[in-house]
């Protein structure tokens, strides 16, 4: 089918689907919103669609045209995602460093919870999955200042685009983009979740429900 949205969001959002990563029905989420779709990145669990998503990710940091020198990952779901977004940038020709941190620090060897590259005057990019609360991109965004390095940007696979409570008036990537003054880049958005949903005829039944859950939490 003909996608109006643009290659990397649509080719990644074909590719969840088929990963089971990206499900529409009836969830309950943490936060308690009964939601018509669910996103989880922990599907994408075989070489193939890794490598598929780090596609997408490496299209949109060049649609985006931030500059960056290292990647990290933030441990768990942003490793793998880090990895495979390294792997492609070196098929592409660019050798890129990669870092990640340990949830628990080591005592013993080397120590610290940082490992793989040195961040120390560099301009890092953090690569995770989504943005709910900020609260894992705001203990990198430590991590990566703690080892002299400037974060550049953060880019994950999807932006819900919807407000964190009843009150915000910002999506949770909003808020951390605006509090810490940096760009923060998705492969796709609830926007062109629409987008696609509406241009398959097996999934337009979802629509509705997709428009009633984005006038309800979305963000203007």
């Amino acid at each position: 089918m003909t996608h109006t949205t643009s290659d990397h969001r649509s080719r990644f959002l074909d590719l969840a689907l088929r990963a089971d990563a990206l499900r529409f029905g009836e969830f309950t989420l943490k936060s308690g919103r009964i939601s018509p779709y669910f996103f989880n990145a922990g599907q994408f669990n075989s070489g193939a669609t890794l490598a598929g998503l780090a596609a997408c990710y490496a299209d949109a940091m060049d649609a985006a045209g931030l500059q960056f020198d290292v990647l990290f990952g933030p441990a768990y779901k942003g490793i793998p995602l880090a990895t495979a977004l390294a792997c492609e940038y070196a098929r592409r020709g660019r050798d890129l460093p990669l870092a990640f941190n340990r949830k628990e620090a080591k005592t013993h060897g080397e120590g610290g919870n940082l490992i793989g590259a040195t961040l120390t005057g560099k301009r890092v990019l953090i690569v995770d999955d989504v943005i709910t609360a900020g609260t894992a991109i705001r203990e990198a965004l430590g991590i990566i200042a703690a080892a002299g390095g400037h974060t550049a940007g953060i880019v994950i696979a999807l932006d819900r685009q919807e407000r964190v409570r009843e009150d915000a008036t910002e999506s949770a990537a909003q808020s951390v983009a605006h509090e810490h003054a940096i760009p923060v880049v998705a492969v796709a958005g609830l926007g062109d979740l629409l987008a696609f949903v509406g241009e398959s005829n097996e999934l337009s039944t979802y629509r509705d429900a997709l428009l009633a859950y984005r006038a309800r939490y979305g963000i203007a």
